[in-house]
């Protein structure tokens, strides 16, 4: 069966610098996760900080990669799941654990409102399908899940088949550990070189990520630097910023 593909839906980079929602921050259980952020676009193309759009929102992951096997009507069933940050992550990993000696290795995973699912093989909705809706039950966000099945000599039919894969997927990730990721901004600011010592202290004190640096701004004296940081810091850095260079320091998104 060919794959099956939701077009991800295209959100605006938010802008407003609102904190998340708290309940949000409940995490299933007590592991961090690193964060991660949109994809970013060129400095000179990012909009002010002015819009009224919502940052995106956090979401649970796997912590690391887990598997469970269970032996149905004499078939062996292993699933094996892992997070992902892309699509291009998830087909490496299916190329990783998936066994060309076994029957059939099925798989979905889920990309916030991107996914995929196949069968490989089975009848149709037998097996991708329902890996996939077990990771929707879950909660879990961000995650490829391959169950690998080696067939034992007993047919199980649609129905079950159907409860065998999403039964081992949702086994797999039941008491996997999760952690709660909460994306960060990509931010920018045109720093006059006279000020990056200072610029530099407070991006150290609201814990920036990967700084960066481009001279190439077309103004003499002048450097764009770039970063990462979470959308609730976003207000309260430019602030601290402009308290501490004594003049505006217009931040971009």
């Amino acid at each position: 069966m060919a794959a099956v593909r939701a077009s991800p839906r295209l959100r605006s980079l938010p802008l407003l610098l609102s904190q998340p929602d708290a309940a949000a921050a409940a995490v299933q259980r007590s592991f961090s996760c690193a964060s991660a952020s949109p994809s970013p676009a060129a400095a000179r193309a990012m909009a002010s900080p002015s819009s009224s759009s919502a940052p995106p929102s956090p979401y649970t992951t796997l912590v690391g990669r887990v598997s469970c096997e269970r032996e149905i009507k004499r078939s062996k069933f292993i699933a094996i799941a892992a997070p992902v940050p892309n699509e291009r992550a998830a087909m490496a990993f299916l190329d990783e654990v998936k066994d060309p000696k076994a029957t059939h290795n099925c798989w979905a995973y889920k990309l916030g409102e991107q996914f995929r699912y196949n069968d490989d093989g089975e009848p149709s909705s037998t097996a991708g399908k329902p890996i996939y809706s077990a990771i929707i039950s879950s909660g879990i966000d961000m995650v490829m899940v391959v169950v690998i099945r080696y067939f034992g000599g007993i047919k199980l039919g649609t129905g079950g088949l159907v409860r065998a894969y999403g039964g081992v997927a949702s086994e797999c990730l039941k008491d996997a550990p999760t952690c709660l990721v909460k994306p960060k901004a990509r931010v920018g600011m045109e720093v006059p070189f006279d000020l990056l010592g200072t610029v530099y202290h407070q991006l150290q004190h609201f814990q920036a990520e990967d700084i960066k640096q481009d001279y190439d701004t077309g103004k003499d004296g002048t450097v764009m630097v770039m970063f990462k940081v979470g959308y609730e810091k976003i207000e309260d850095l430019g602030n601290a910023v402009n308290s501490a260079c004594s003049r505006k320091i217009e931040l971009f998104l």
